[in-house]
Parts: structure tokens; C-alpha cells; sequence
């Protein structure tokens, strides 16, 4: 066997194909010969994933979502008292099933619907016809989503629990206002 480490993007090389692009750094590739087999069978690359330790670090970090972002932003997160989220989500997925999004969800299953689709928060419990268990899933997914915006920076929070929804746009506004401009004489 012999054995070469790629360095950032990797090839693979393989008889008949294009050469393609690897995600980077994979790690140490391996050529093996397999007995009976011609010599373009003969090729194949195992490619094996370093242990973290030994892989280079990313490049630059995402700034996404970090205080410091190339152009002025507002981020704000809407939250309210999570008994009324979640009856929110309760009504709002019974509103759904009402609509239609059963009838919806077998015909996209009968159409042979993509692996996206089918991974789409609810399409396997009302494939199922278990709405239940997709409220409380839909409630899940609320609750991580929450954890995940209490961690971002320069998030302002607004609680919306009992609000006018002309109120809270009032309150954005505000806040937009007091947001710095970007310099669009560039």
C-alpha cells in the first residue's frame, strides 16, 4: 500500500472519471490493489479522516453571527412566554393539518418527495398520522432555537407575550432608527 497525505483541497483521481474536488483536509489517502480485478478496477482510493488533533485548523471562523459584522445589522429575536409559544404551536400545526398539509405531505410522499424534503420538521409524523408527535417536536425545535438565539451576540430580545403586533413593529422601528448606517457613498 502506499499512502500520501493531501494538503487543503483534495483530488480524487479515478479511471474513466473527471478529476474532483474534496472537501479539505481530508486526511491520508490509500491505494490498495484488489485481487481479480483489472488494472482500472484495480485503483480506489480510501480516503481516511484524521483525528482531530492532527487536522490543520479551520480557516477564518464564520462572522455570521458575531458582533462584528462587514455591514451594520440589527438582530433582533422575538420571544414570549413559552405556555403561550407553545399553544401558538399547537394552533398553528392543527391550522395545518386543517389546510391540508396531510392530504400535501402523501401526495409529495406518492411523488417520490427528495431526502430534503422528507427531513422537513413534521413530514414523517403527518406521513405517520401522528399530529400529536409533531407538535411536540415542532415545540422541541422551538425550545433549541431559543437556546441558540440566548447565545448570540448583539441579539436584542423582544418579549411579545400579549402584544399588538403594530406595537412590536413600533419598537423595531425604534430600534432600526438607532442603528448606525452603513456609508452608501462607497
Amino acid at each position: 500500500m502506499r499512502g500520501e497525505n493531501l494538503e487543503g483541497p483534495g483530488v480524487r483521481d479515478r479511471p474513466g472519471k473527471e478529476r474532483r474536488e474534496l472537501p479539505a483536509p481530508l486526511g491520508k489517502v490509500e491505494r490498495r490493489r484488489k485481487p481479480g480485478r483489472t488494472d482500472e478496477q484495480r485503483h480506489q482510493l480510501e480516503i481516511r479522516i484524521l483525528p482531530a488533533s492532527q487536522r490543520a485548523p479551520p480557516p477564518e471562523r464564520s462572522q455570521l453571527w458575531t458582533e462584528h459584522t462587514r455591514h451594520p445589522t440589527l438582530l433582533v429575536g422575538l420571544v414570549m412566554e413559552r405556555d403561550a409559544l407553545y399553544a401558538r404551536i399547537d394552533a398553528r400545526v392543527d391550522a395545518m393539518v386543517q389546510g391540508g398539509a396531510l392530504e400535501e405531505v402523501r401526495a409529495a410522499h406518492a411523488a417520490v418527495a427528495s431526502e430534503t424534503a422528507r427531513k422537513a420538521l413534521g413530514f414523517a409524523e403527518l406521513l405517520a398520522g401522528d399530529v400529536e408527535t409533531m407538535k411536540r417536536h415542532t415545540r422541541s425545535y422551538a425550545r433549541r432555537q431559543l437556546t441558540w438565539m440566548r447565545k448570540l451576540a448583539g441579539v436584542h430580545v423582544l418579549d411579545v407575550t400579549g402584544r399588538e403586533a403594530a406595537d412590536v413593529a413600533g419598537e423595531l422601528l425604534t430600534l432600526l432608527a438607532l442603528q448606525p448606517r452603513a456609508d452608501r457613498s462607497a
